[in-house]
């Protein structure tokens, strides 16, 4: 499977760009700070599906002053976005319709989970709502010295639900990520940083070098063995310890195959 297209990555509001084992996404609506659409999660699960072998870091990043504002407002309002199911309409359809609907955008987020890659949120300006969770969805955030980050879902009236209560809470504890999805307030960088949802907080103009060192670094140790590890940090918090110690036998096997040439 190939990537989509320059027009319709264009149309979904995306970029993407391809460095040898480096994919950089990036959300290219400026003129609404990157709000996301539905058009948008589909362009990014279409990306996700055509990942080639050897990419090993996904960075993801937004245009102009702000990583994502959100979901696209219009999407609330009765008429929608042209060409897809508004959420007044989604509200009457089948329960099955629904969850379908919902499972599809989900689609969008979860593809940044594959421990092909390690994937990396470069979050500069406003994360808000569904671009608070799509920097979640991302294994690292580098944030921006001016990152205010928000779950504004709440004071929608809605729940976060484009997978991104569970990364929180892996990040933040429960007791935080509820007063931080609860109150909708804004979490400024450092706070952010403090709490550990940021794995480095950067001066906003030296954003690009770092990053270009973080996948320097990340680039450095054989592909499978970095995998390899990304996929049993995932399974730790699932298992208990005598499962863990037999998924890192098995996971072990799989590298001194690849490294030794065992039978």
């Amino acid at each position: 499977m190939s990537y989509p297209s320059p027009d319709a990555l264009e149309a979904a509001g995306l970029e993407i760009a391809v460095d040898g084992a480096v994919l950089t996404v990036t959300l290219n609506r400026p003129d609404v700070r990157n709000a996301q659409t539905p058009a948008m999660w589909r362009g990014l699960a279409a990306i996700g599906a055509a990942v080639e072998p050897d990419v090993r870091v996904v960075v993801l990043r937004g245009w102009g002053a702000s990583f994502s504002a959100g979901l696209d407002r219009a999407m609330l309002s009765p008429g929608g976005i042209e060409g897809e199911a508004s959420f007044p309409q989604m509200a009457t359809a089948p329960e099955a319709d629904f969850d379908a609907t919902v499972a599809s955008y989900q689609e969008g987020f979860t593809w940044l989970r594959n421990p092909q890659f390690v994937s990396i949120a470069v979050v500069q300006g406003h994360a808000v709502g569904a671009g608070f969770q799509l920097a979640l969805a991302c294994d690292l955030r580098v944030l921006a010295d001016d990152a205010q980050l928000c779950m504004k879902e709440p004071a929608l009236g809605l729940v976060p639900d484009l997978t991104g209560t569970k990364p929180l809470v892996d990040a933040v504890g429960y007791a935080r990520a509820l007063e931080i999805c609860a109150t909708a307030r804004w979490v400024p960088a450092e706070e952010a940083y403090a709490l550990g949802l940021g794995q480095a907080l950067i001066a906003h103009d030296q954003l690009d070098v770092h990053v270009a060192g973080l996948v320097a670094a990340l680039t450095a140790a054989p592909h499978g063995a970095v995998s390899g590890t990304k996929a049993l940090l995932q399974s730790a918090g699932d298992l208990d310890l005598a499962e863990q110690a037999a998924a890192e036998r098995v996971a072990q096997r799989a590298r001194f195959v690849d490294l030794l040439g065992a039978p």
